[in-house]
This record gives structure tokens, C-alpha cells and sequence, in this order.
């Protein structure tokens, strides 16, 4: 069962996506406004948290921001009902691992819950390969191709495997298929490679891994 905690300010919308989720017998679908999402998060322990990305305080990039510096965070998909770069593009750097439209097909918000609870990575946003484009090749990318370079020699052998995988656009699930690992194994190999790469996305990880030609 994949748990998942839906962060909204609007009460109506809430409900709709715990109905909508709900729906799909491997979802376990949890509720709750901004102003209780990051104890809720840390109590509840979800498997993934979908965030609205505009609400009043806290906002959606400011619980990201908080989340993704909890020690073990869930994955995060933003959720909009706007298709905009600019919210796209600073979800993305901030550690987001997907954005959704709010008025997605149920049967895909499904199907992006499963992509996004097992630590792969998925935009509908009709500008997301521009966005995604920009951010993999831009140049606060290329002014920190040394550092990641540089570090990639502390990475060990099974690490530099997942990282590889990661590029791929393997799941955390599918890693550990291929690997023969076990799933919290992955996400501990995938968090080091965060660390150890000063990155804090699924994204930056794969870049860094085309970067050393490892994809």
C-alpha cells in the first residue's frame, strides 16, 4: 500500500484528490492543510506528498524546501492548476520529483502517484521539456560541473551503479529489481548520492551521471 499525503489549502479540493486517489486500491490517501503538513509529514511518514505549490503560508516551495531537509524525506510532487516554467523550474531546484495539474485524468494522477512513490520522476506541464532542457544544460549547471566531477572519485562502486540507473530513469523500485537490492537500500544509496554530489534532485543526479558518461 503506497501512502500518500495531500497538502492543500482548499478543503474542496482536498477532499476531491483523497476521492480521486482513493479510488485506486494500492493508495492509502491522507489530508491536511499547510499550516500542518510538515508535523504530519514527519509523523505519518508517506510514502509520497503531493503539495500545492500556490497557498498561503506556508506555501507550497517553502514546505518543499522544508521537507526535502528532513533526514529521510518522501518524494514530492507538486500539485498546480497553473502550466508555468517559472513555478516549475524553482520546484525542480528545489528538490521536487514531479508536477501535476491538478485536473490530470484520474487514471494518470494514479499512475504518477505509483512513478513518484517509487523515486522516479514525472512532469505534465506542457513546458516542461523546455524548463527541464534549461535546467540540465544551463549555467549554473555547467559552473558546477567541476565540483561534481571532482567528487565523483568518493562514490563507491555500488553507488556509481545506482547512479547509472538513476539516468536511466529507472525507479527506485526498478533499481533494486536490477540490482538485487532491496528497495530502503536504494533510496540510502540514492541519498548519499545527493550528498555526495551537492545536488538535492532526481534531475541534478541523472545530469551529473550523463556528465561522467554513465547513462
Amino acid at each position: 500500500m503506497i501512502r500518500v499525503l495531500v497538502v492543500d489549502d482548499e478543503e474542496l479540493v482536498r477532499d476531491a484528490l483523497r476521492c480521486i486517489l482513493s479510488s485506486h486500491h494500492d493508495l492509502s490517501v491522507h489530508v491536511t492543510p499547510s499550516d500542518a503538513a510538515l508535523a504530519r509529514v514527519q509523523e505519518d511518514t508517506p510514502d509520497l506528498v503531493l503539495l500545492d505549490i500556490v497557498m498561503p503560508p506556508p506555501d507550497g516551495l517553502t514546505l518543499l524546501t522544508a521537507i526535502r531537509a528532513l533526514v529521510s524525506p518522501p518524494p514530492v510532487g507538486m500539485l498546480t492548476t497553473f502550466e508555468t516554467s517559472e513555478h516549475l523550474e524553482m520546484a525542480l531546484r528545489a528538490g521536487a520529483s514531479g508536477f501535476l495539474l491538478k485536473d490530470s485524468d484520474p487514471v494518470f494522477l494514479g499512475h504518477a502517484v505509483r512513478v513518484l512513490a517509487g523515486g522516479g520522476f514525472i512532469c505534465t506541464p506542457s513546458q516542461s521539456r523546455t524548463t527541464i532542457g534549461r535546467l540540465m544544460h544551463g549555467p549554473d549547471v555547467q559552473s558546477s560541473k567541476a565540483v561534481g566531477d571532482a567528487r565523483l572519485p568518493l562514490l563507491t562502486k555500488k553507488e556509481h551503479e545506482v547512479l547509472a540507473l538513476v539516468a536511466a530513469g529507472d525507479s527506485n523500485a526498478a533499481i533494486a529489481a536490477r540490482l538485487g537490492i532491496g528497495l530502503t537500500t536504494v533510496k540510502t544509496h540514492v541519498t548519499a548520492l545527493r550528498r555526495k554530489l551537492l545536488v538535492t534532485s532526481r534531475v541534478a543526479l541523472a545530469t551529473a551521471a550523463q556528465r561522467a558518461g554513465l547513462d
